[in-house]
């Protein structure tokens, strides 16, 4: 008897296939690069009938953009965008093979299923959705995929918004990932809308000391220096400071738990697997992310270099730095690796309340609430045009998935059916608003 195949939605087959394009962004400009993806992307926007522009401004770090002509050309554009890139995968830590794209069980498995492969599927087929059936959306509407956002876009979206401006002539909005998913809250479901996200700051230390033999006396030890400065700053208790965006997320909480007790962290972790990626967002953090040092067990070096994500609240770039400054101490260096910009945009207008009422439509009765992301997207090159950017990329997700610490993590996966509950809501986002 035939084996029977389960159906399997378009926008699952299309994130699968984005995943085994192994696009893995190693940072520093070494990266396998997006061009493949973005052939492929491309090309399944031609089938459309749309016509594409490639951007590649560095070898292999390809970008690619198409407009769909809206019904309302007087209204402003609003911008889709995802980018193709993904943090490397260590095949040997996962379960199955990050880069193969398989579904099991109705869950879609592999490196980009989370971040973002699976939004990029969703927006492929929401506007194949109303392409194919002759439909127009309401207002033009601007897809395009970014190379190396994993790398802060200093290849990818940086170099678009400086040499392709034209690309998003007429838009004043964007949507991307990392917001529209579901968590799970006191028992009942409720859904994060990203409208702000924090400043990155990546940060190098350098100590520097007297070079000798391992076995001597040897007081002006560089790795010594630095392991003090790490261990300061990996282990500073950053004061929670609220913003607009994360008192109106607190006072939602508060509604729907009954508990007004006033306390962020006991608020935030009322919302379980989410819980680590809110209570991030309350503060500052400051991550030790990398260790360089010696060449040989018996040689003390002269120099030691740790890295350091920095995470900063919008608007306290300058403050957190002079901070770190005092933390690390004198006889360590600081250095700039890349910096970017906080945002935060309001929780209200006409694109807020649309997005709001499809996620009302299609999960009825379930509260919306604004969150500040602790990462960073692409948003933050648009908003140089003046492009108000959001996270968006609806998933109705089972409770006890614990979605958001599969961001760069182990054995990323999505369930199906909540990438079609994705693109059903934002057709119907792109039909309406």
């Amino acid at each position: 008897m035939p084996k029977v195949v389960p159906y399997l939605p378009e926008v699952a087959h299309v994130a699968s296939e984005l995943i085994r394009f192994d696009t893995s962004n190693y940072g520093g400009g070494r990266a396998n690069g997006e061009r493949e993806a973005a052939e492929y992307v491309g090309a399944y926007l031609e089938d459309l009938g749309l016509e594409t522009e490639y951007y590649e401004p560095i070898q292999r770090r390809t970008n690619v953009c198409a407009r769909i002509p809206g019904r309302n050309r007087d209204k402003p554009a609003l911008v889709l965008h995802g980018h193709l890139d993904v943090v490397p995968a260590v095949a040997e830590d996962w379960s199955v093979d990050p880069f193969a794209g398989e579904i099991r069980d109705g869950v879609l498995w592999g490196r980009g299923a989370v971040d973002m492969k699976d939004m990029d599927a969703m927006i492929l087929t929401a506007v194949a959705e109303l392409v194919r059936a002759g439909e127009q959306p309401e207002r033009d509407i601007i897809v395009t995929f970014f190379a190396d956002e994993e790398n802060g876009g200093v290849e990818g979206s940086a170099l678009v918004i400086r040499n392709r401006p034209e690309w998003f002539a007429g838009a004043t909005e964007a949507i991307s990932e990392v917001g529209g998913y579901s968590i799970a809250v006191g028992g009942r479901r409720a859904y994060l809308l990203q409208v702000g996200e924090k400043a990155l700051v990546w940060l190098k230390l350098v100590a520097r000391g007297r070079a000798g033999h391992g076995s001597g006396l040897h007081p002006d030890n560089a790795v010594t220096k630095l392991a003090e400065a790490v261990a300061a700053l990996g282990r500073t208790e950053w004061p929670i400071r609220l913003t607009d965006t994360t008192s109106q997320l607190l006072a939602g909480l508060a509604d729907i738990t009954g508990d007004d007790a006033g306390d962020p962290d006991a608020l935030a972790l009322r919302t379980g697997a989410a819980s680590a990626f809110i209570r991030s967002t309350l503060r500052t953090t400051t991550n030790p992310t990398g260790l360089t040092a010696g060449y040989k067990h018996n040689v003390i070096p002269d120099r030691a270099e740790a890295l350091i994500d920095v995470r900063v609240l919008p608007g306290t770039e300058e403050a957190a730095l002079t901070d770190i400054r005092r933390i690390v101490g004198p006889d360590v260096d600081i250095e700039i690796v890349h910096q970017d910009i906080g945002l935060e945009v309001p929780f209200s207008g006409d694109l807020v309340d649309a997005m709001v009422a499809q996620l009302g439509r299609h999960d009825p009765g379930v509260p919306v609430l604004p969150y500040l992301m602790g990462g960073g997207t692409d948003n933050k090159a648009l908003s140089a045009l003046g492009i108000a950017g959001y996270g968006f990329a609806p998933l109705r997700l089972p409770a006890d998935l614990d979605f958001t610490g599969m961001f760069h993590g182990v054995d990323e996966r999505v369930p199906v059916d909540a990438l079609e509950f994705g693109r059903r809501v934002l057709a119907d986002l792109l039909r309406t608003y």
